[in-house]
């Protein structure tokens, strides 16, 4: 193990016990130290933690946010190697977030309505995308959160959902509008009519009863979108399922999800 990797384990430790998730940071800094390790390098510069940012060169939209996670490892590792340079701020340029999208309620509810006519018509699929896509829409929840719900933080006697380890590794609850609640124990039964003892210990399931993946939720929202006109066949952006959570606090879950 090298002295950077000796570093990395120690920081990324030390930043966890802080109370910070730190996981997609962690991922990318473990990609840094082998860059430097595959080029023999043992002292952070600038130069080569630019060269790294810039991988790969198409992605301009994360380059920033890749040397801010070297600039504050680096910092960290000045005090254990004094020729270590912290890469100046602004040197490239910054992440473009793209407009917020706000849906209006029809298209919500054409959205929804398309989720209902996935296909196989007898498989829980359509009753999955459908009610996870109207939970983000009416509570504000972020996708992550939504996915990774587990049945033991859905309490629909109370009527509240508990989120864990959320944006900066807090948790928190959500209460839930009488609508919402009457929706998810439809789905509840949905689910488990057609996996029984097969559903896994997430709430929102695939169909054979596993974790839904991110990729995957993706491509179906970017169908239903393209199939009710929020996107042309070909369209490399548009609204996105993270948009769905503009003005959820004016939202009640659709009365046909009920």
């Amino acid at each position: 193990m090298t002295g950077l990797s000796t570093a990395l384990e120690r920081y990324l430790s030390m930043r966890q016990g802080l109370g910070y998730n730190y996981q997609q940071q962690a991922r990318r800094l473990v990609g840094f130290v082998s860059f430097m390790e595959e080029r023999r390098a043992t002292t952070i510069t600038t130069k080569l933690a630019v060269a790294w940012a810039t991988l790969p060169p198409d992605r301009h939209a994360s380059w920033a946010l890749r040397l801010a996670d070297v600039r504050g490892f680096a910092r960290y590792v000045t005090s254990i190697d004094p020729k270590t340079e912290v890469p100046p701020a602004r040197i490239l340029p910054p992440l473009k977030r793209a407009k917020p999208y706000v849906y209006s309620d029809v298209e919500i509810r054409a959205l929804l309505a398309a989720a209902l006519a996935l296909p196989p018509a007898n498989g829980l699929r359509r009753w999955t995308y459908h009610y996870l896509f109207g939970l983000i829409a009416v509570t504000g929840m972020r996708l992550s959160e939504a996915i990774g719900l587990q049945g033991s933080d859905v309490d629909l006697d109370e009527g509240v959902l508990t989120v864990r380890q959320s944006k900066f590794g807090k948790s928190r609850l959500v209460p839930l509008h009488r609508t919402t609640r009457k929706a998810l124990l439809r789905y509840v039964e949905q689910r488990d009519t057609h996996l029984g003892s097969r559903c896994g210990p997430y709430f929102f399931v695939a169909e054979r009863g596993g974790r839904l993946l991110h990729q995957y939720v993706y491509r179906v929202f970017w169908r239903l979108s393209r199939e009710i006109g929020l996107r042309h066949p070909g369209d490399h952006t548009g609204p996105r399922v993270h948009d769905l959570r503009q003005n959820a606090e004016s939202r009640k879950m659709p009365s046909d999800a009920a």
